[in-house]
């Protein structure tokens, strides 16, 4: 795993700072934004899309042409590895970090370009919800060429969150995924 960053936050531990006490205080400090698929669906970000599920998380842009392909393909074999349980325990989320140009329909086209099944979502919203969720999550940026090449991986029932380099091997990738669906360093 030398090509792999990986950096493991765990929510009991943020309660003893004072945050993330208790399912609510995630909520809250999440957000329920309403936030936009590639199919014009709304979802509320925490109770929708995080709440009882592992997610792994990237922020991209369509118009990208340096890491932004290298993320989505390996989005595109964790979603195979994943199988059946995509769309079920594990959700794949794609945000984009340029809300202007990407719309829902111009992620339609992406998304279809990736092959992605259903439980890979493509999320996209009004500037200032978009922006307040990517500032909870700690990816926002000004400038869409600034964007880090970071999956975040996310077990909501086990209170794990890990980081992981986007641009690892898929291989990788996937044992730090796994180790988050199966709660490996959750102490709660």
């Amino acid at each position: 795993m030398r090509n792999l960053l990986v950096l493991t936050l765990l929510f009991s531990a943020a309660a003893s700072v004072g945050f993330a006490q208790t399912p609510e205080d995630w909520r809250n400090y999440f957000t329920d934004t309403p936030l936009v698929d590639q199919d014009g669906n709304s979802h509320r970000f925490y109770t929708d899309l995080l709440k009882g599920h592992t997610v792994v998380m990237n922020f991209m842009f369509t118009a990208c042409r340096n890491s932004c392909p290298v993320m989505a393909g390996n989005f595109a074999n964790i979603q195979k590895w994943l199988g059946d349980r995509l769309g079920k325990s594990v959700l794949l989320l794609s945000f984009t970090v340029d809300p202007d140009t990407d719309t829902a329909s111009t992620l339609k086209a992406y998304a279809m370009r990736m092959k992605a099944r259903p439980g890979w979502y493509f999320l996209t919203g009004t500037k200032d919800d978009l922006k307040l969720v990517l500032q909870r999550l700690g990816q926002y940026v000004e400038q869409r060429d600034d964007h880090q090449n970071l999956f975040l991986i996310v077990n909501e029932p086990a209170g794990l969150m890990k980081k992981a380099f986007g641009m690892a091997g898929t291989r990788e990738l996937i044992a730090t995924i796994d180790s988050v669906i199966s709660g490996v360093g959750a102490e709660r």
